[in-house]
């Protein structure tokens, strides 16, 4: 009997298999930011920024712009962003780990976060952006394995107004380093509704 596998001509690394749907950091150099456009205009939600994860090779962070299910619900479809400023002395290595998950609960006892709203457009620019400045970028969030290698959830799992699901501890988040003066951004989002 012929024993089923995955395909050797669109085989995918052991290293990154092992890893799919698991809670990962990304990290690497920016290549490119891309605004999602669809034809139909409601359903653009998200930016993709593609890096260069060392030895990983291209991989695909998926940052949503707006929630859907917030407006298809009747609530507000915009995201709170909260912004750490800090300086680094040295870069992450570049590529794909499992790590420990965020949690913005202990984030934000550590640290006084202001969370705006921010509009899909607004929002946009804001991460192309940041895309564009920086120099190396760093991602929280489950790896998926689809057409191509990407992190997703890089938001608080929380529950919402619209999404009763309810994940602690394996928040995501992604994070900007710029050359001058050494300084960074991490980013956190929340959908109406997440504590």
């Amino acid at each position: 009997m012929a024993r089923l596998g995955r395909s050797k001509a669109h085989r995918i690394p052991d290293a990154i298999f092992a890893l799919r749907d698991q809670y990962v950091t990304a990290a690497g150099q920016p290549v490119s930011a891309m605004v999602e456009r669809d034809r139909d205009p409601h359903k653009n939600d998200h930016v993709w920024i593609t890096i260069e994860a060392g030895k990983f090779g291209r991989i695909q962070i998926a940052l949503s712009t707006m929630s859907r299910q917030s407006r298809a619900a009747g609530f507000d479809p915009n995201l709170n962003v909260g912004i750490i400023s800090s300086t680094w002395n040295e870069l992450p290595v570049a590529g794909i780990r499992a790590t420990d998950g965020l949690d913005y609960g202990r984030i934000e006892a550590g640290h006084s976060i202001d969370f705006a709203s921010f509009e899909r457009e607004t929002l946009e620019q804001l991460l192309t952006n940041k895309t564009r400045r920086a120099i190396f970028v760093e991602a929280w969030g489950e790896l998926y394995l689809r057409a191509h290698i990407g992190v997703h959830q890089v938001h608080s799992r929380r529950s919402s107004f619209a999404v009763t699901r309810d994940i602690i501890g394996q928040d995501g988040a992604v994070r900007f380093y710029f050359e001058k003066p050494n300084e960074s951004e991490m980013l956190l989002f929340k959908f109406a509704g997440q504590p």
